[in-house]
């Protein structure tokens, strides 16, 4: 998880998951092990569906990942969002052997009716773990390891260390550590029936990590409902992977996430025109600060000051025939986003003619261009005007002191995290198509 000052990451907010609920299919050790696929939903939530930790902005209109998962003995299905930003895996536990009465199916964790479950005890090694943002604690009256998430209003949530087994398919069922957490949640008729959170980093409580799972991609889709989640290796020959290395300084630094999937920004483009941006503002300075990070469970990307800078005069400037510019000092949507535009009150604005941004890495690119530049501001009007802002938001004035790529401008794009060779790999793919000869072939 982040460093303080690196507290400050989106929270894509949990949504329900229309699908089945499926096992999660980890891969068993070796060559002959079968890649799994299983449904990634993409759904635009309410705020207050589940509370905010500080290392997420609270935005008012968020977007999540969510899959489907059996928890438990016997199973209980749970929807969680797939978050490769975090590291603690949590569900909303119920209090008792039944859920909440007012709360939504599937929106809680009877951990009291699965007899699989298991508090942790403050002697284990995994009660010892220094890669959350706040170290866990021993209750001394229960002798149990105990783990906290502080939420962006000030308050906390406490909850037991657990372990409980997965489902994992047709292979063993896993057994893996998580949050077992007591929060109240929002069980208004908007709220969102999803217990938790997976999660993806590389630290030593993740669920990559428990799974020894060594390999996954996913495609985000544009539509709700055609994403895919692939655990596990697999050789796919009509996805021509273009693959970057993930950055490690080769000493701790403070403000590094050392358990973050991290690559090396080396430029950005607007138009196919270079932006004057030197190498030192786009690289890890000596503290840590400056990485780049990919993160499906943040909404939208963020830019440090400079880089965000110069992003936004070109983007202006070869926008200008096509958009009216918002010219508001004093509105930012959502703190972050300033780059902000009038468009007539129910018309689209010209997606097919603004200018493609490239954010380039060592060895691929990730180009974001049509409906994915705007993001219309809800309730937003000037006059007969919608408000409509650039999908990248200034770091600063969160503030982050990392860039953060997230999953609104990884659509349509697969990405690979391979741990064993430390690379990230990314394919521009439709991802229904991509399921489809996921299908056939898998």
């Amino acid at each position: 998880m982040p460093p303080p000052l690196l507290a400050c990451l989106l929270l894509i907010l949990l949504s329900p998951a229309a699908a089945r609920p499926r096992s999660v299919a980890v891969e068993a050790p070796g060559p002959a092990a079968r890649p799994r696929v299983f449904p990634l939903r993409a759904r635009q939530v309410p705020a207050g569906a589940l509370p905010r930790p500080p290392s997420k902005l609270r935005f008012h209109h968020n977007v999540s990942l969510t899959v489907s998962l059996a928890v438990g003995s016997p199973p209980q299905n749970v929807t969680m969002v797939l978050d490769t930003g975090s590291e603690l895996s949590w569900l909303l536990c119920a209090p008792g052997r039944r859920a909440n009465a007012s709360a939504p199916r599937g929106a809680s964790f009877r951990a009291g009716a699965s007899r699989t479950f298991a508090a942790v005890p403050c002697g284990s090694a995994q009660c010892s773990s220094r890669d959350l943002p706040a170290p866990p604690s021993c209750d001394r009256a229960s002798r149990q390891c105990r783990v906290s998430l502080s939420y962006a209003d000030g308050s906390t949530s406490d909850g037991a260390l657990a372990t409980d087994v997965f489902g994992v398919g047709d292979a063993p069922p896993l057994r893996s550590a998580f949050g077992c957490m007591s929060s109240a949640y929002d069980s208004s008729p908007d709220g969102v029936a999803t217990a938790g959170l997976l999660g993806m980093n590389r630290g030593t409580l993740s669920f990559v990590s428990q799974a020894s799972t060594r390999r996954f991609s996913y495609c985000i889709s544009d539509r709700d409902d055609a994403g895919v989640l692939l655990l596990g290796h697999s050789d796919l020959p009509f996805l021509p992977l273009n693959y970057t290395p993930m950055y490690q300084p080769a000493l701790p630094l403070p403000y590094f996430d050392r358990v973050a999937y991290s690559v090396q920004l080396v430029g950005i483009r607007v138009g196919g025109k270079p932006l004057p941006i030197p190498a030192s503002v786009l690289a890890p300075d000596h503290t840590g600060a400056g990485q780049t990070m990919v993160d499906s469970g943040t909404q939208f990307t963020f830019l440090l000051g400079d880089a965000y800078s110069a992003l936004k005069a070109e983007f202006l400037k070869q926008t200008k025939p096509l958009l009216p510019a918002l010219d508001d000092p004093n509105f930012a949507f959502e703190e972050a986003f300033d780059t902000c535009f009038r468009v007539p009150a129910g018309r689209p604005p010209p997606s097919v003619r603004l200018p493609a941004v490239s954010l380039l890495f060592k060895g691929a690119e990730m180009s974001v261009a049509g409906d994915r530049l705007l993001y219309k501001v809800p309730g937003e009007r000037r006059g007969g005007d919608g408000v409509w802002c650039l999908t990248f938001g200034n770091a600063d004035m969160v503030p982050l002191t990392a860039y953060v790529i997230g999953h609104h401008h990884q659509m349509n794009l697969w990405v690979e995290y391979d741990l064993e060779r430390g690379r990230v790999g990314l394919a521009p793919v439709k991802c229904d198509v991509a399921s489809e000869r996921l299908g056939l072939m898998l």
